[in-house]
C-alpha cells in the first residue's frame, strides 16, 4: 500500500513538473510573440507575421522538440478544439443571405477573383506534386479552393489597424474578403462530403464511396436546415428573456452554449469534420443579439490570449526544418509558385471587375493584392496536409508561402494612402491654414426672409480688405415636404436645382434682390453666387456637406435655429434646423460657424468711410479659438469695423488648491497651449502692433469671473466672435457646461446667447474643421475609388 502511494506521488509529481515546463514554454511563446510584434510595429506588420516567425523558430529549437514530443498528443486535441471555436466565430460573423441578393460591388470583385485564381491553381498545381495519393482530382479542387479564399479575420484586422477601414476602398476590401472567405469555406464544407478524411488521406478505395458521400451530404443538409430553422427562434427567445442592461441568466447561457456544442459536434456521428460543422453552425446562427455577440467576444478573447500561442507552437513543431529539402529546386517552386498564382489570379480578377465597375487600375491592383491574405485556417490545412499523402517539405513550403501573402499588406496600404493624398482636394478646409492672400469662400445659409439683414451685414464685415476679397454662395435651406417635392427640378450641377413652388420662388427672388442691391452699392471685394439646399431634415446636413465639398468652401455659416422676436427675446426655434446645425458641426467638411442674430441686421448699412460697428473677439485657447482669431484677421481689414480682441488669462496671483490642481498640464495640453501662444503672437505682431485692432487682457480666477466679464459686454459690442470649444479645458469655463441650454454653441457662446444676457449683442460661434481621425493629414473616411 505504501509502495503504491509512493509510486502515485512520484507520478503525480512528474506530471506537475511536466505541466510546469509546458506552462513555462507557453509563457515564453507569448513573451516572444509580443516582443517581436513590438519590434515590427514601426513597419506596421500584422500580428500573424510575428507569430509565424516565432512559431517556426521555437518549434524547431532542438532543446524544446523533446518536450513537444511528450505533449504532442494533447496538442492535437487543443488545436482541433481551438479551430472549431475559430470557425464558429468566423461563421457567426458571415451573412449567408448574401447568396440570395443581387451581387453588390464587393461580391462581384470577390467572385471574379475567386474564379481567376481557382482556374490558374487548377491548371498549375498538379505539376508541383504536393500530393502523392490516388485522389489527385479531389486534392486539386480542394487546394485550388483554399488558394482562392481570403482570411477575412486577418484581412479585417490589417485594414482596421492601418486606419483605412472607414474609407471606401477599405470597406470594399473588407466586404470582398468576407464574401471570399464565406464562399470558399462553404464550398469546402459541402465538398468534404464527397471525400471524407479517412478516404482522402488513407488512400482507401471504398466500394460504397458514392453511397457514403451521398449519405454525408444529406446529413449535412439536414443539419444545416435544422440549425437554420431552430437557432433563430431559440436565440431570439433567449435574447428577449435577457434584455440589454440586465445580467445574463446562467441557465439560458448554459442552454445556448449547449445548443451550439451539440450543433457543432453532432457531425462526428456521420464521419463529418467537426471544424467544418462548426463553420456551418456559425453561419446558421443569427449574427445579431446579445448571446451571439457575447459568444463571439469570448471566443476571440480565448483565441488571442490562449489558443494562438499553442497553435503556432504546434505549427512550428510540425514544420520540422530537418526535413525541409533546401537543395531541391522543386521545394522553392512549391514556395513561390503558389504566391504567384494567388497574386496574379486575384489581381487579374480585380482588374477585370475594376474595368466592369469603373475602378482606377492602381486601386484594382491594390484590392487584388490585399485579397491574397491568408491566415490561420490555411496554416492549419497546410499542416494537416503533411499527414495526408504529402511530405513535410511541401507543408513547410506552404506555411512560408502563407507568410508572404500577409507581409506585403502594409506596403500596399501605404501606397493607397499616398494616392489618396494626391487625389485629395488641395484647398485648406480651415481658415487658420488658408493663405491670407487667397480668396475666402463662404457658404452663407439662410432659413428665410428673417435672416436677410443679419446675413448681409455679416457678409459685409467678412469682406475685410477688397483684396483678396470673398466669394459668397448664398444658400437657402428648404425643407423638402410632399408639397414641395413635386415642384423640384434637379439638374446635374450644384447651382441648377429649381423649386417652382410659388412661396419658395418669391422668397428666393426677395433674397436675391436684397443681396444684389447691397452689392450694387459697392461690389468691391465681394462676389455673390446663388445655390439651394432642398432636402428633408435628415438629409439636409449631407446636402450642405456635398455643396461645400463641390464648391471648395472654407467656412459654412448657419443661422441659429431661434429667431429674435420684437421684444428682443429669442423664440422657441425650429428643432429641425437645430438638428441640422448639430449634425454639420459633427460632420462638416470645413470650418462651421453659427450666427446668433440679435440686432446685427438692425445696424443698417455698414460704412467703409467711418466706423459703424464694434466687434469683439474672445480668446481663451484651443483650436476653435485659433480659428476665430484667423477669421478676425480677415475682419480687421474692414475700415468700418472697430475690432477688439479680448484675451482671458488665468490669474496666477490667486492661490487656490483647486486652481493649482486644475493647472497641472498633460503633454497634449502643454502642446495646445504652445500652439495658442504661437498663434496669438503672430496675430499680435500683424494686427495689434500696427494699431488696426485693439487689445485687452482679462486676468480671471474662475468661471464666475468669466461670466461677469461677459455680462459687461452689454452695450459695448454689436457682435462677439468666439470659438465653439474655447477654453473647454480651462478653469475659466469649468462648470459652465452644467447649465448649458445650447451645447452646440459651446460654453462662451451659450452664455452670450442666453435669455438672461444682452438682447443687442449678436454672437458668431466658429468651430475649426474637425478631421474624422487622421492618416498623414488625410481623413480616415477618404474616398479614392
Amino acid at each position: 500500500m505504501a509502495l503504491a502511494l509512493t509510486q502515485c506521488s512520484q507520478k503525480l509529481g512528474y506530471l506537475i513538473f511536466l505541466l510546469g515546463k509546458n506552462f513555462v514554454m507557453f509563457m515564453a511563446m507569448v513573451i516572444a510573440c509580443n516582443a517581436l510584434h513590438y519590434l515590427l510595429k514601426p513597419y506596421q506588420q500584422p500580428r500573424i507575421t510575428s507569430d509565424i516567425l516565432v512559431g517556426l523558430i521555437m518549434g524547431n529549437a532542438p532543446f524544446l522538440r523533446d518536450l513537444y514530443g511528450q505533449f504532442n498528443g494533447t496538442f492535437g486535441f487543443i488545436i482541433d478544439f481551438g479551430m472549431m471555436c475559430y470557425m464558429l466565430a468566423v461563421g457567426m460573423e458571415m451573412d449567408p443571405y448574401v447568396l440570395f441578393k443581387k451581387p453588390s460591388r464587393d461580391v462581384q470583385v470577390a467572385i471574379v477573383g475567386i474564379i481567376t485564381t481557382f482556374l490558374m491553381a487548377c491548371f498549375i498545381t498538379p505539376f508541383l506534386h504536393y500530393f502523392t495519393g490516388h485522389h489527385l482530382l479531389e486534392y486539386t479542387l480542394s487546394f485550388s479552393t483554399l488558394l482562392s479564399s481570403t482570411a477575412s479575420p486577418v484581412l479585417t484586422r490589417v485594414i482596421t489597424n492601418l486606419n483605412i477601414g472607414k474609407s471606401d476602398i477599405g470597406k470594399l476590401v473588407i466586404a470582398a474578403g468576407m464574401y471570399s472567405d464565406f464562399l470558399c469555406s462553404f464550398l469546402l464544407s459541402f465538398g468534404y462530403s464527397s471525400m471524407p478524411l479517412d478516404t482522402f488521406c488513407g488512400g482507401i478505395e471504398d466500394k460504397d464511396r458514392i453511397k457514403k458521400a451521398v449519405a454525408i451530404f444529406f446529413a449535412v443538409v439536414v443539419q444545416t436546415m435544422l440549425t437554420a430553422t431552430i437557432s433563430p427562434v431559440f436565440m431570439n427567445w433567449v435574447n428577449n428573456e435577457n434584455p440589454e442592461g440586465k445580467p445574463l441568466k446562467a441557465s439560458h447561457l448554459v442552454l445556448s452554449i449547449a445548443f451550439m456544442v451539440i450543433s457543432c459536434a453532432s457531425s462526428i456521428l456521420y464521419d463529418y469534420s467537426p471544424i467544418l460543422s462548426a463553420f456551418i453552425t456559425g453561419i446558421c446562427f443569427p449574427r445579431e443579439g446579445r448571446i451571439s455577440k457575447w459568444v463571439i467576444r469570448k471566443i476571440n478573447y480565448m483565441l488571442t490570449t490562449i489558443f494562438f500561442p499553442f497553435f503556432f507552437l504546434w505549427m512550428g513543431y510540425a514544420a520540422d526544418f530537418r526535413k525541409f529539402e533546401v537543395g531541391q529546386l522543386e521545394t522553392w517552386l512549391k514556395i513561390f509558385i503558389p504566391i504567384i498564382i494567388v497574386m496574379v489570379g486575384e489581381v487579374a480578377g480585380t482588374l477585370i471587375s475594376g474595368v466592369i465597375l469603373g475602378f482606377h487600375w492602381p486601386e484594382s491592383i491594390a484590392i487584388g493584392l490585399l485579397l491574397t491574405t491568408k491566415g490561420h485556417f490555411h496554416i492549419y490545412m497546410a499542416i494537416k496536409m503533411m499527414n495526408c499523402n504529402s511530405d513535410t517539405s511541401s507543408g513547410i513550403s506552404l506555411v512560408i508561402a502563407i507568410f508572404f501573402t500577409v507581409v506585403h499588406a502594409p506596403a500596399v496600404v501605404a501606397r493607397i494612402i499616398k494616392r489618396a493624398r494626391q487625389k485629395a482636394p488641395t484647398h485648406h478646409m480651415s481658415l487658420q491654414l488658408l493663405d491670407p492672400s487667397s480668396e475666402l469662400r463662404i457658404l452663407l445659409c439662410l432659413h428665410g426672409l428673417d435672416n436677410i439683414s443679419g446675413s448681409i451685414n455679416f457678409m459685409e464685415i467678412s469682406r475685410g480688405k477688397s483684396d483678396p476679397g470673398i466669394l459668397v454662395y448664398v444658400t437657402e435651406m428648404i425643407e423638402l415636404t410632399d408639397h414641395i417635392a413635386v415642384t423640384v427640378e434637379k439638374g446635374e450641377g450644384v447651382e441648377t436645382t429649381i423649386v417652382k413652388d410659388k412661396d419658395v420662388m418669391e422668397m428666393r427672388d426677395q433674397i436675391t434682390s436684397s443681396f444684389q442691391a447691397h452689392i450694387d452699392d459697392d461690389d468691391e471685394g465681394v462676389t455673390i453666387k446663388r445655390t439651394l439646399a432642398v432636402a428633408t431634415i435628415n438629409n439636409m446636413a449631407q446636402d450642405i456637406c456635398t455643396l461645400a465639398e463641390d464648391l471648395m468652401i472654407a467656412l459654412i455659416i448657419l443661422p441659429f435655429h431661434r429667431i429674435q422676436c420684437e421684444d428682443g427675446k429669442l423664440d422657441g426655434g425650429n428643432q429641425g434646423f437645430r438638428y441640422v446645425n448639430r449634425k454639420l458641426l459633427k460632420s462638416g467638411p470645413c470650418s462651421v460657424g453659427i450666427l446668433v442674430n440679435r440686432g446685427l441686421g438692425s445696424i443698417g448699412k455698414i460704412s467703409k468711410s467711418q466706423i459703424s460697428v464694434n466687434v469683439a473677439t474672445v480668446f481663451i485657447g484651443g483650436k476653435d479659438d485659433r480659428e476665430a482669431l484667423a477669421y478676425t484677421g480677415r475682419v480687421s481689414g474692414h475700415p468700418g469695423v472697430k475690432l477688439t480682441v479680448i484675451r482671458f488669462l488665468v490669474d496666477t496671483s490667486v492661490e487656490s488648491s483647486r486652481i493649482s490642481a486644475y493647472r497641472v498640464s498633460l503633454p497634449e495640453k502643454e502642446e495646445e497651449m504652445g500652439l495658442d501662444d504661437e498663434c496669438f503672437a503672430q496675430f499680435y505682431d500683424k494686427h495689434i502692433s500696427s494699431g488696426n485692432v485693439s487689445y485687452l487682457e482679462k486676468h480671471l480666477a474662475n468661471a464666475a469671473e468669466t461670466f461677469s466679464t461677459l455680462r459687461s459686454f452689454e452695450g459695448q459690442y454689436s457682435l462677439v466672435i468666439v470659438g465653439r470649444e474655447g477654453g473647454l479645458n480651462s478653469i475659466l469655463t469649468k462648470g459652465m457646461n452644467d447649465w448649458q441650454q445650447c451645447p452646440e454653441l459651446g460654453p462662451i457662446g451659450d452664455v452670450l446667447s442666453g435669455p438672461d444676457f444682452s438682447k443687442t449683442v449678436s454672437v458668431l460661434v466658429i468651430q475649426q474643421h474637425k478631421r474624422k481621425g487622421e492618416i498623414d493629414g488625410l481623413d480616415e473616411e477618404f474616398s479614392i475609388m
